[in-house]
C-alpha cells in the first residue's frame, strides 16, 4: 500500500537487486526473525497485513496483532487481503450477475458503472456445469431428460460441430477395426475386446484429440449453457482484472493447481508470496503447494474482488506431526481418510492446521494436495504445507522456469516461508499438537451416508449388514431380517441379472478433489488391467464413468496404456469437470430403477468424490460409499458391497479361475515405475497451451461488449437479481422481527444440499412449474448450478431437497405448513404466501446448520423467500458469515437450550427486538405468541459483521462506495 507505515521494510532481494520485498523478519523481532517460533501460516497473514497496511480497512495494530499471534489467538479479529480470487462457474456465475445488476444500480444512483470493476486479480473457471448425457449404457440413448434437448441443442451448434475423427493409426500392421487393417492373432481379439472403445487406437494406445464421448458431452454442454457461456464472454470483454478460463479444460480444483498458482507473486519486480480465496470448497487443496488459501462463499468472494479485506478471528493453529511410513495398500486417499478421523477428533473446526515432521518429506505434492483438500470434511479453515525441496522439484516438473523457480526460492528464503525439513531446524510453537503414524493406516471407505462415517474394507461386509439391520437414520436402512436376502430379478440387454440389497449400480471414478493425485488413478487402471487380463467384466447395468479432473489425467492414463482397460469394464470417459460429486449423474437404466423400486432393494452407487451427502447421486440409491479409484474398480467388478475381498473372489476370470482382488492389486513399485515414466512435464505443457489457445467453440462465440449487460427479459437462464433494490447511502438500524412465523422446523446437520441442492431439478418441484410456465420441457430443465444466474428458479429450489426433513411434516419431502390457511405447500409456495400477507419468517433448526461445501445461494435463497433470522443450536461458520453477508441475523441459542428444552412447538409466531447499536456476541430477548420469552446469542463475531448486517449486506456496503 503507497500510505504503508512499513515502507522502511523494502529491500532488495540477494542477488537479485531489481527484486523488492517487504523483509517482514525484520519487523519480527523474536518471534519471527530470530527464533522463528511463528507458524508458517501466520507469516503469510502478517507479511500480507504489512504490505496492505492502509490506517482503514487494514491498521498497523492488526499486524502487530497478528505478530503477537500466541497470546492473541482466538482473541482478536484480523482483516487478510488475499493476492487472488478463482471463482468456478457455479458460484462464478451469480458472483458476475451481482456484478452486472451492481453496474446497472450504481448508474441507476447516478455513480459511473464503468468504475464498478474486480479490484483483486479474479479467474473463472468454467466447468462445474458439466452433466454426463452419454456414456458406456448411454452413448446410443436419449440425453438425460434432466439436460437439454439433444436435437435443438446440437442443431443450433452445426456450425460449431467438429467433424467426427478418425484415429491416427494410418493402418499400422497388427491394428485392426477403424484404425487400420492387418492382423495378428491376440491383437484382434484384443480389438474386439475393447470395440465399445472409441477413445484411442487400442494397440498403439494413442488418445485421440477428442473422444466421441467428451465430444458429444461438449456438443451438449455448449448447446444448453450457450446463454451463460456468452455471459460469461461478456465478462471477460468488460470487466479489468478478471480472466476466464473456457469450459473443457478442467476442473477448478486442477485449473488452479495446475495453471493458475504462483507461489510467489511477482508484480513490477515486486515480490509477495501467493495467497487466494476461491468459490469452491476445494480450494483448500493450494495449501499443499505452500500456498495460503480457503473457500469462502459467493458473498465473501465478491467482497474480495471489490477489494475489501477479508476478517478473520486470528486462528489457532494445530501442528500436525507426521511419523512413519504407510502401508502398500494404503492409498492418498486412505492416509487422507485417516489423517481426516485423527482432525475431526482433534477438533480443529475454525483452527489453521500445520504439517511438519519426517513423514511430510514421504508425501508427494499430490498427496499433500489431497489431503489439504479435505479441511471442509474436518473442519478446519486450511491445512497447510509450507514450500519445501519437495515442493520445488514439483514445480520443476510443472513448468515453472528455472530463473524463476531461483527468485521464489531465494524470496522464500529471505522471509523465512521455506521449510528446510531438518531434525536440526526448530519448529513453530503450535496452538496444540497432534501426532500421527503413517504406519498405523490401513485402507478405508466412506459411508453409507455421510462422508465422516469410515469402514475399514476389510469390515464392509458386516458393516453393510449391520446397516441393513439398523432402524433409519445416520447409517441404518432398517430392513427386515426376513427380507435381507430377497433377490429381484432385471432384464438388461438380452440377459438377466439379479439385485439384491448392496448391489452396485453406480460406479464412478472421478478425479476431482482427493484424487488429483496422479498414482490413485493409476491405480485404478494398472487395477483394470490386470482385471482384464485375468478376464474379470463388470455387469453391463452398472452405470459406470471416468471423469478427469483435466486432460492432464487422461493424458498419463493413457500414455501410460491403462485407458483402453478401463474402457473395457466400462469405466470411459464422460468429459472433463464435476459429474458424479455434484449430482449430474445420468438416469439408471429404467429396467434397474424399477427393480430397485419394486423390491425395495439397497442399491449402491461407489465414488471417488468427497462428498455422499444423502440423495445428491440419485434418488434410488440410497447407499453411497466414497472410496479410492482402484476400490470404485473393484467394488463395480465385484459387482456388490457385501464382500470380503480376503476370503471371497472378485470374480472369475478365463478358464473359470478365482480371481482374487490381492492377484490383481498393483504394488507400490508398480505404481511409483509408471507414475515416474507418464507423469512429466510434457503433460503440465500441453495443458498450458490448451489453457492459453481456448477452444474452437467457445473462440467462435459471439457476446456483447456494452459496459451494461443487455438483459434479455425471455431468459430462463441469466436474469437481473433484486439485492439492489434498497440501495441506500446511508445505513438504517436493525428492524425488529414482529410476529413472525416459522417457515421450517430442522434437526442437527442440515446441509447447504438440503438448502440448495445443486443437481437436477424435479419435475413436481416449484422451480420446474416456473421453467415449464416459461415453456420449457423437462429435457431443458438443466440442472439448479447451472441456474444459479435466476434467481426466480433458485429462490424456488431452496428447501427443494427430497432429502430434507421439517418436524412440520414428520417425513423427507421439501414441504412445509403454511400455519394461517392451515395448507401443506412446497417450501416456495408457503413462502410467497407469507410475503404477500406482509408477514415476516424464520427458521428453527439444532446443531451444525449449513454443514457441507460453501453455497452462496444457500443465504440468498433464504434471504429472497423472506427469512429474516436463522434460530440454531450451532453453525458451520462459513454459512454463518454468509447469512450476515446477505443480511439475515444468525442467532443461537444459549447453551443446553434448543426448542424441546424451552417448550416451543414451531407453530407460535416470534418476536425478536434489535437494540439500536448492536455488539459483538451480545444476547436478544424472543418473545412468543404464547408469552414465552427466552434469550438468544445474535453471533456477530465483529464489528465488520454489524456494519454489514446494518447496511443489508455485503453487496449493497460495497455498492455504495460507488455512489
Amino acid at each position: 500500500s503507497p500510505g504503508s507505515p512499513y515502507q522502511s521494510a523494502i529491500e532488495a532481494l540477494g542477488n537479485y537487486p531489481q527484486k523488492k520485498f517487504y523483509n517482514v523478519t525484520k519487523l519480527g523481532g523474536a518471534k519471527y526473525g530470530n527464533d522463528d517460533t511463528l507458524p508458517y501460516s501466520i507469516r503469510v497473514l502478517f507479511e500480507s497485513s504489512v504490505r496492505n497496511c492502509d490506517g482503514f480497512l487494514v491498521k498497523e495494530t492488526d499486524a502487530m496483532n497478528i505478530l503477537d499471534w500466541k497470546t492473541k489467538q482466538n482473541n482478536v479479529e484480523v482483516p487478510f487481503c488475499p493476492a487472488r480470487v478463482v471463482l468456478q462457474d457455479f458460484t462464478g456465475i451469480p458472483a458476475m450477475v451481482d456484478f452486472a445488476a451492481m453496474r446497472e444500480a450504481v448508474r441507476n444512483a447516478g455513480g459511473d458503472p464503468v468504475k464498478v470493476n474486480p479490484a483483486c486479480p479474479t479467474d473463472l473457471t468454467v466447468d462445474h456445469s458439466l452433466q454426463i448425457d452419454f456414456s458406456k449404457c448411454a452413448i446410443q440413448n436419449t440425453p438425460n431428460p434432466g439436460g437439454g434437448d439433444s436435437q435443438r441443442a446440437l442443431a443450433k451448434l452445426s456450425p460449431l460441430r467438429a467433424p467426427p475423427r478418425k484415429p491416427p493409426c494410418r493402418g499400422q500392421t497388427g491394428c485392426k477395426g477403424p484404425c487400420g487393417a492387418g492382423d495378428s492373432g491376440r491383437s484382434a481379439q484384443f480389438s474386439a475386446q475393447i470395440e465399445n472403445t472409441p477413445l484411442l487406437c487400442p494397440f498403439h494406445l494413442r488418445p485421440l484429440p477428442e473422444p466421441e464421448t467428451v465430444l458429444k458431452n461438449q456438443e451438449m454442454e455448449f448447446g444448453r449453457n450457450r446463454e451463460r457461456l456468452q455471459f460469461f464472454k461478456w465478462s471477460s470483454k468488460v470487466f479489468r482484472n478478471i480472466s476466464i478460463i473456457p469450459p473443457e479444460t478442467g476442473m477448478a480444483h486442477q485449473v488452479n493447481l495446475e495453471y493458475l498458482s504462483r507461489v510467489v507473486f511477482e508484480v513490477k519486480d515486486f515480490l509477495y508470496p501467493d495467497s487466494m480465496v476461491g468459490t469452491d470448497s476445494h480450494t483448500t487443496m493450494v495449501n499443499g503447494l505452500g500456498i495460503l488459501g480457503w473457500g469462502v462463499g459467493g458473498i465473501e468472494a465478491e467482497a474480495v474482488m471489490l477489494g475489501m479485506p477479508l476478517s478473520l478471528t486470528l486462528p489457532e493453529v494445530v501442528g500436525c506431526e507426521l511419523t512413519g511410513t504407510a502401508s502398500p495398500l494404503a492409498t492418498s486417499i486412505d492416509i487422507v481418510l485417516s489423517i481426516t478421523k485423527h482432525l475431526r477428533q482433534a477438533d480443529v473446526a475454525g483452527k489453521f492446521v500445520e504439517f511438519f515432521g519426517s513423514g511430510v518429506a514421504q508425501l508427494s505434492v499430490a498427496d499433500r494436495t489431497t489431503i489439504a483438500n479435505m479441511c471442509p470434511e474436518y473442519g478446519a479453515v486450511l491445512s497447510f504445507f509450507p514450500v519445501d525441496n519437495v515442493t520445488l522439484k514439483h514445480l520443476r516438473h510443472a513448468g515453472f522456469d528455472k530463473a524463476k523457480l531461483e527468485v521464489m526460492e531465494a524470496y522464500l528464503k529471505a522471509v523465512k516461508l521455506f521449510r528446510n525439513g531438518e531434525s536440526s531446524s526448530r519448529e513453530p510453537e503450535y496452538s496444540q499438537v497432534v501426532q500421527i503414524s503413517l504406519s498405523s493406516i490401513i485402507p478405508y471407505v466412506s459411508g453409507p451416508k455421510r462422508s465422516q462415517d469410515r469402514v475399514a474394507v476389510t469390515n464392509m461386509k458386516s458393516d453393510f449388514q449391520a446397516c441393513l439391520n439398523e432402524k433409519s437414520g445416520v447409517k441404518g436402512f432398517q430392513i427386515a431380517a426376513e427380507k435381507q436376502n430377497d433377490t429381484v430379478p432385471v432384464q438388461y440387454e438380452g440377459n438377466e441379472y439379479k439385485l439384491s440389497h448392496g448391489c452396485i449400480v453406480i460406479a464412478a471414478v472421478i478425479s476431482c478433489t482427493n484424487n488429483c493425485n496422479p498414482s490413485v488413478m493409476l491405480a485404478a487402471g494398472l487395477l483394470a488391467k490386470k482385471a482384464v487380463e485375468a478376464g474379470l467384466v463388470v455387469k453391463p447395468y452398472i452405470r459406470t464413468s471416468l471423469s478427469p479432473g483435466s486432460g492432464m489425467v487422461t493424458h498419463y492414463l493413457s500414455s501410460s496404456g491403462v485407458l483402453p482397460y478401463l474402457s473395457k469394464l466400462g469405466f470411459e470417459v464422460v468429459g472433463y469437470g464435476c459429474s458424479t460429486c455434484v449430482g449430474n449423474t445420468a438416469p439408471l437404466p429404467e429396467a434397474v430403477r424399477n427393480a430397485i423400486k419394486q423390491g425395495d432393494i439397497v442399491a449402491c452407487g461407489v465414488l471417488s468424490g468427497t462428498k455422499n451427502f444423502e440423495g445428491r447421486l440419485c434418488d434410488c440409491v440410497r447407499a453411497n460409499y466414497l472410496a479410492s479409484p482402484p476400490l470404485v474398480v473393484a467394488y463395480a467388478i465385484a459387482g456388490t458391497v457385501r464382500i470380503d475381498f480376503e476370503t471371497e473372489p472378485l470374480g472369475t476370470g478365463f478358464n473359470g479361475k478365482s480371481i482374487y482382488l490381492r492377484d490383481i492389486w498393483p504394488t507400490r513399485r508398480e505404481l511409483h515405475t509408471v507414475e515416474e515414466e507418464c507423469v512429466i512435464s510434457s503433460m503440465f505443457k500441453e495443458l498450458k497451451e490448451k489453457m492459453e489457445k481456448g477452444n474452437k467453440r467457445w473462440n467462435l462465440l459471439e457476446a456483447p461488449e456494452s459496459t451494461l449487460f443487455p438483459w434479455d427479459l425471455k431468459s430462463t437462464y441469466i436474469r437481473c437479481p433484486s439485492f439492489f433494490d434498497k440501495l441506500a447511502k446511508e445505513p438504517v438500524s436493525p428492524q425488529p422481527i414482529e410476529n413472525a412465523h416459522v417457515l421450517l422446523y430442522l434437526g442437527d446437520g442440515v446441509t447447504t444440499d438440503h438448502i440448495s441442492p445443486a443437481g437436477s431439478i424435479a419435475r413436481s418441484s416449484a422451480a420446474a412449474k416456473y421453467l415449464t410456465n416459461k415453456g420449457l420441457t423437462p429435457r431443458e430443465f438443466n440442472s439448479y448450478g447451472a441456474r444459479r444466474g435466476n434467481d426466480a428458479v433458485m429462490t424456488r429450489g431452496t428447501f427443494a431437497n427430497i432429502k430434507l426433513l421439517n418436524k412440520f411434516i414428520g417425513k423427507p419431502a421439501p414441504k412445509t405448513i403454511h400455519f394461517p390457511s392451515g395448507q401443506t405447500l412446497d417450501v416456495f409456495e408457503a413462502a410467497e404466501l407469507y410475503q404477500k400477507e406482509g408477514i415476516p419468517v424464520i427458521i428453527l433448526a439444532g446443531k451444525k446448520y449449513g454443514l457441507g461445501s460453501s453455497r452462496d445461494w444457500a443465504a440468498k435463497g433464504p434471504f429472497l423467500l423472506g427469512v429474516k433470522a436463522v434460530l440454531a443450536e450451532s453453525y458451520e461458520k462459513v454459512h454463518k458469515s454468509q447469512l450476515i453477508g446477505i443480511g439475515i441475523a444468525p442467532l443461537q441459542f444459549l447453551p443446553g437450550e434448543n426448542p424441546s428444552t424451552l417448550g416451543l412447538t414451531g407453530r407460535e409466531q416470534f418476536s425478536i427486538l434489535f437494540p439500536p447499536e448492536l455488539s459483538p456476541g451480545m444476547t436478544l430477548d424472543v418473545k412468543t405468541s404464547t408469552g414465552k420469552v427466552f434469550s438468544v446469542i445474535a453471533l456477530f463475531d465483529n464489528d465488520l459483521e454489524i456494519t454489514l448486517y446494518r447496511y443489508g449486506g455485503s453487496l449493497n456496503f460495497v455498492a455504495r462506495r460507488f455512489l
